[in-house]
């Protein structure tokens, strides 16, 4: 069953009329692997956008073709398996680094960090490491960590797809339908109330219970697309900085990443189970009740 009517499904299941939930569909091509070529009518070659930025995106109906020469975020190429996180060449111009760029007040000598740099905790504890040009919010940025050494752990334990695998990602929602593709991961952009009736219907199938393993950082690479891919299991996650204010993600929105396989349960689930969890009685679920 294609991804376009499992979602239907699951949103047919969940019993609110007029229900709308952002879906983004996940593919992500190896090295070996053959990329479609009409998936190369979606391959932006004058921007760069980050993950979250795509994510977003593709869940409102554009696809998306991510590559080395289009991603907009170091940290997302190396947590999908682009690039190389000991590489300590730089992407160029890109959206996340431009940020850096226009604050540094020196942009004519701004050189962009690596993802060495990244993996060493270098950009993510700037103000400890000295680096006031890999900095996002001026003079007083005290960074994302206290120090390079924290930055470093907390880097450690971010899942990603390395030694570096991955020629493209492509993003999709329930709209594409130029070819046919079986995403490796599917996100759902879910307020606390969706979220709830998501997992009363996998655990209805399973019995499982899902663990939330999230960070401050790399929310949407890292946590809702690499370590459901790398894992095999659904994990959970607040939506990261970078989310929040490059992509503009709502306040009221958390991700919730889904392996295909675990999916199609969901959706199973969801109908099986609907007498047990009235959704549409849970207070919000219809909106403005």
């Amino acid at each position: 069953m294609n991804v376009a009517t499992l979602h239907e499904r699951l949103i047919e299941a969940m019993g609110v009329p007029g229900l709308s939930i952002p879906m983004t569909a996940v593919k992500i091509y190896s090295d070996d692997d053959a990329i479609p070529e009409a998936l190369f009518d979606h391959h932006p070659d004058d921007i760069t956008l980050t993950s979250c930025q795509a994510v977003k995106q593709a869940g409102l109906g554009e696809a998306v073709l991510l590559t080395r020469k289009n991603i907009g975020c170091i940290a997302a190429a190396i947590s999908l398996g682009i690039v190389d996180q000991t590489e300590e060449g730089n992407l160029g111009s890109t959206v996340y680094t431009d940020i850096m760029k226009e604050q540094s007040g020196n942009a004519g000598d701004f050189t962009p960090p690596s993802p060495k740099e990244f993996t060493d905790g270098i950009v993510y504890a700037c103000s400890d490491a000295n680096r006031p040009d890999f900095a996002l919010f001026g003079s007083d940025d005290s960074g994302r960590y206290k120090d390079v050494a924290t930055a470093k752990k907390a880097v450690s334990e971010m899942m990603a797809i390395q030694p570096a695998t991955t020629k493209a990602i492509f993003l999709f929602s329930e709209e594409f339908c130029d070819i046919e593709i079986t995403p490796d991961v599917v996100i759902y952009s879910v307020r606390p109330v969706e979220l709830t009736r998501m997992i009363q219907a996998y655990q209805f199938m399973t019995g499982e219970r899902i663990e939330a393993n999230m960070g401050p950082v790399r929310m949407v690479n890292s946590d809702l697309i690499a370590r459901p891919y790398l894992t095999g299991k659904i994990n959970v996650s607040t939506y990261c900085l970078g989310a929040r204010l490059i992509a503009r993600y709502e306040s009221d929105r958390m991700g919730i990443g889904i392996p295909f396989k675990a999916y199609e349960t969901m959706v199973e689930g969801m109908s099986a189970s609907r007498t047990g969890y009235p959704f549409q009685l849970y207070p919000g679920a219809v909106k403005n009740r």
